[in-house]
């Protein structure tokens, strides 16, 4: 894989995946059929003309298996089978694109889901920048109580508290309407934070200038982590089974934040739309439109 050389005024996205889980398709898709199918623990590196190489997320780990083969974790790996082949650890990743896990400095966080967060302790240099909601009514949950919320507190590296840089939200510019707070990363116009809470607290997208600006999106990529399952679910339409809304931190707070995400892309159709979790077209393909 060739490492990309950004612009001074844009962003270069390499989406990849780490691992995969197991679901029902019918809970992501309504009128999918009822039967298993492997979704990708997708997730992005940044390479900023300025910062250098910066993750949206992690994808698995090998904390995440370890995890689930202890009690209460065991019960999230019942409900979601985890698989993270060899090929498609952080470390092997990052190692095709040259890089090293210690090359990382700066991890955004979409939220804390196992599926998410799962490599954080892999990344020995990095610092975690989050909206400060998604930690703050996690931070005391244990056993039963963070299963449930799909969060297993033993992945998080043990200063995971002391390397948190938060988010600044601040009003946003006209072009990210309908969204009126956005937190501009690096202070450069190149990547901001959409808050899009409802699926888990304080969860954010990221939209990422990767091109010349066009009036319809182009030159933005959207990577919009678990705001919707499948990318389709944001152009055209589409909700999750009742069944999945039921481990969703905030019902009503997801669907307003997908309605937000699918108004921007109503009004920018040729933006580049990634999410965490959509189903490669083909083996070894990365989950984009």
């Amino acid at each position: 894989m060739i490492r990309p050389t950004p612009g001074p005024d844009r962003v270069d996205v390499v989406p990849l995946v780490a691992g995969f889980c197991l679901n029902v398709a019918a809970l992501t898709e309504r009128g999918a059929p009822w039967r298993l199918r492997a979704y990708p623990a997708g997730f992005a590196l940044l390479f900023h003309p300025r910062r250098g190489p910066v993750l949206f997320d992690t994808g698995y780990g090998a904390a995440v298996p370890a995890a689930m083969r202890r009690w209460p974790g065991v019960l999230y790996g019942l409900v979601t089978p985890v698989r993270l082949p060899a090929t498609q650890t952080l470390p092997a990743q990052l190692a095709r694109l040259g890089l090293m896990p210690s090359d990382i400095r700066e991890v955004i966080v979409s939220h804390l889901h196992a599926d998410h967060v799962g490599a954080l302790r892999e990344l020995p240099r990095a610092r975690f920048v989050l909206d400060p909601q998604a930690y703050a009514p996690l931070r005391a949950l244990r056993g039963l109580r963070a299963v449930r919320r799909a969060f297993l507190p033993e992945v998080l590296p043990p200063d995971f508290g002391d390397r948190l840089s938060p988010l600044v939200f601040a009003p946003a510019p006209p072009e990210l309407a309908p969204f009126n707070r956005a937190a501009d990363v690096f202070g450069d116009g190149l990547v901001y934070a959409l808050p899009v809470p409802g699926h888990a607290p304080g969860m954010v997208a990221l939209l990422v200038r990767t091109g010349a600006a066009g009036p319809e999106g182009q030159g933005w990529t959207l990577l919009a982590g678990d705001v919707a399952y499948h990318v389709g679910a944001l152009r055209e339409g589409g909700e999750p089974h009742p069944l999945a809304r039921a481990a969703f931190w905030d019902v009503r707070g997801e669907r307003e934040s997908r309605a937000k995400v699918r108004a921007w892309l109503a009004a920018h159709p040729h933006a580049r739309v990634i999410v965490s979790h959509d189903v490669p077209e083909s083996p070894g393909e990365t989950p984009h439109a």
